[in-house]
């Protein structure tokens, strides 16, 4: 969900190179539809595209994975943020033309230049954030996108029993499945404890606008809501100010608003780019939907701790909690996936 169409180019593949380590070897076995070959060595280069900054809460994730993958040897890493929609195409050019393995980034505003840019460096591994699913005639692109409904459903529990007005105010970036589904997620297990809550739906269009962001917030505070859903930054800053509560999304921001954000969920990244990492070193890269690895019981999401909040949420919602986490982790619970557009109500 990073696209935004305020960023400022990059300045080709060098703005904020954050890595240089060990060389890459290659050795052989090319198979059909997949990529490339086994590579001899342990370290892969790898390259990232982001076009907002590494600190936006969906690019951080996927930064913080591949930092940890560089950490361990795993790969060499070089990154660009704030590129903007028609730098994207360049960008990715240079990358594959300076010998990355695996590009990783965003497609959503982006795709038919990317899976050009893809069929042009058959050699190249490239897993994007997509709305679309991999296709036949394009074996060396991957899709990924971060499925954490469990994780926001588990939240929405919590957001429930702690509501008092009954009104819950929810400001998103753009209503695409990526945002819709955790929404939609989130109102589902409000409802589990609440059933009788209504809430206020709004997009501000834009990925990342913390100013517009909190400007809508306070608009949903003036309407009665006394938690809001975080899902763009600015939102929490306005329950601070106005001393309502806020649930957080992707990463955990309760550090910056102890008193504001009660929970969070999180997406892990990791088990999605380690499963990519593995398969471009075993030469084994194809086109694959790696939605599943955002999933609870992959690892790739759980519910933030509660922190500050600890002992404030009633106990009955958190054995709620407790027992339909174990219930996904098990596969004995499948929380909905909705990417319709949520309205208020």
């Amino acid at each position: 969900m990073p696209h935004d169409h305020k960023s400022v180019p990059a300045r080709g593949i060098s703005r904020r190179r954050v890595l240089q380590t060990t060389a890459l070897a290659s050795a052989a076995l090319a198979m059909p539809g997949i990529v490339g070959r086994a590579l001899a060595q342990s370290s892969l280069k790898v390259a990232a595209i982001y076009t907002v900054p590494f600190e936006q809460q969906w690019v951080s994730r996927i930064h913080k994975a591949a930092n940890a993958a560089k950490d361990r040897g795993d790969i060499e890493y070089v990154a660009s943020e704030n590129v903007s929609n028609t730098d994207y195409e360049r960008v990715m050019r240079e990358y594959a033309e300076a010998g990355n393995k695996l590009i990783v980034g965003e497609a959503f505003a982006v795709e038919q230049a990317a899976r050009a840019v893809a069929a042009d460096y058959p050699d190249t591994a490239f897993l994007l954030g997509s709305s679309f699913k991999p296709k036949d005639d394009a074996p060396n692109f991957s899709v990924f996108d971060n499925y954490i409904q469990d994780a926001s459903y588990l939240s929405g529990i919590i957001a429930g029993a702690m509501t008092k007005s009954g009104k819950i105010g929810m400001v998103g970036g753009f209503p695409i499945p990526e945002v819709n589904r955790l929404m939609n997620a989130f109102m589902a297990g409000v409802k589990e404890t609440a059933p009788q809550t209504t809430f206020q739906v709004a997009f501000i269009g834009s990925w990342f606008d913390p100013p517009k962001a909190k400007e809508t917030a306070f608009a949903q505070i003036d309407g009665g809501a006394d938690i809001l859903y975080a899902e763009r930054f600015g939102v929490s800053d306005a329950a601070k100010e106005k001393g309502v509560l806020a649930i957080g999304n992707v990463i955990d921001t309760q550090a910056d608003y102890p008193e504001t954000v009660v929970a969070s969920a999180l997406w892990h990244f990791e088990p999605t780019l380690d499963a990519a990492i593995a398969k471009v070193k075993a030469g084994a890269f194809k086109a694959e939907d790696y939605g599943i690895y955002s999933f609870m019981k992959e690892g790739g999401c759980s519910l933030a701790p509660l922190g500050t909040f600890e002992g404030k949420v009633p106990e009955a919602a958190m054995k709620l909690v407790a027992a339909k986490e174990a219930a996904i982790k098990a596969g004995e619970y499948t929380v909905e996936i909705d990417d319709s557009q949520p309205k208020s109500s």
